[in-house]
């Protein structure tokens, strides 16, 4: 491969998740959930804690939420976490909102308009020329896809500050109707948000992080429909086809082969993987389809164990963790997969 020595890089990132975690079993009494199927699937899934914006039980009740009560809870979830992931993306480096030039926000867990971007460049201090845009829907890829937009943007604007930022408030997208399908998203998902600059700088090197060097992404058409939202009570509700680690695993392949493959590499020379933690089974349809250990997926298992699935952010924590580490080194190469709605699975090489 020939490896790049200059191009867009992530050189920093933040996460942020509500103040109050609650295990598996602390949720399940908080719904007087009696059903051992139910509790055998909150308990199944490798999942220890998750942290959650819940509203507080009214005569031991968890309070039925209307629509609009769901929205603004997604609102005041955004508006708190993703500050907090932004500052502690920035600061380190001295810099500010201010010194942002573009800003992308991506987000499946609610609807806003106007988009959360416009609602940070209120509350933080953003220049009101930044340009922006926000991203919905995409799902738990959608971190992968919105690296495509920052980085071209700090491509093609050498110097300037683009900044990322995944924002997911699960919680605002749960039905509680004691049905399984419905049961098997509360159970899996959690609140968080991650922020990530990236900027084509010559004074950056690798100590700063990866050049974000080339995508691949994967679609595939006949499980368009396996996670989507459908209406339940009136609400939306998040939905997860039981096929789906089947599906991601008979193509989790293909677009890692050709990402590698159109750079002369083979998997056995990627030193980190960073991948989604979207769940048990699809975790280990990934490690048995690609080939990979459990301590290639130890950021994955982890943040799995500690957030649950954190839908777009998910790769940003267990990017945090693997830069907490000290393990990379000069040339070291890296690659992300995120999969999610479309059925979408996307990757993304990075080289430090």
């Amino acid at each position: 491969m020939h490896r790049p020595k200059a191009g867009p890089r992530i050189v920093s990132v933040g996460t942020a998740t509500p103040l109050r975690k609650y295990t598996q079993d602390e949720i399940l009494d908080l719904f007087h959930e009696t059903d051992p199927r139910i509790r055998r699937l909150f308990h199944s899934g490798h999942i220890k804690a998750r942290y959650l914006y819940l509203p507080e039980p009214v005569n031991g009740v968890l309070p039925d939420e209307t629509n609009q009560e769901l929205l603004d809870r997604h609102l005041h979830g955004a508006l708190e976490i993703g500050p907090q992931a932004i500052e502690q993306c920035l600061c380190p480096l001295g810099l500010a909102p201010c010194d942002v030039d573009f800003f992308c926000c991506l987000s499946a867990t609610g609807f806003l308009c106007p988009g959360i971007t416009a609602h940070l460049i209120k509350k933080m201090a953003f220049r009101e020329n930044v340009q922006r845009i926000d991203v919905l829907g995409m799902g738990c890829n959608a971190a992968v896809n919105g690296l495509q937009a920052v980085t071209a943007f700090a491509r093609a604007n050498p110097g300037k500050l683009a900044l990322m930022l995944c924002v997911e408030i699960c919680s605002a997208a749960y039905v509680y109707n004691r049905k399984m399908s419905t049961a098997v998203v509360n159970s899996l998902f959690g609140d968080g948000a991650g922020a990530v600059v990236v900027r084509q700088h010559d004074a950056d090197s690798w100590r700063q992080g990866p050049i974000v060097a080339d995508f691949e992404p994967h679609i595939i058409p006949e499980a368009l429909l396996a996670m989507r939202y459908d209406l339940e009570d009136s609400k939306l509700s998040f939905f997860l086809e039981r096929d789906i680690p089947y599906d991601i695993g008979a193509n989790v392949g293909k677009p890692v082969s050709r990402l590698l493959g159109r750079h002369g590499l083979k998997r056995k020379d990627i030193d980190h993987w960073i991948v989604h933690s979207g769940g048990k089974k699809v975790i280990d349809a990934i490690q048995y389809n690609i080939g990979l250990t459990d301590h290639d997926m130890r950021h994955t298992l982890s943040i799995l164990k500690n957030y649950g699935n954190l839908s777009s952010g998910s790769i940003l924590f267990s990017y945090k963790e693997l830069g907490h580490e000290g393990v990379v080194r000069d040339g070291d190469l890296g690659v992300a997969i995120a999969m999610g709605p479309g059925t979408s699975i996307e990757t993304a090489l990075l080289v430090w």
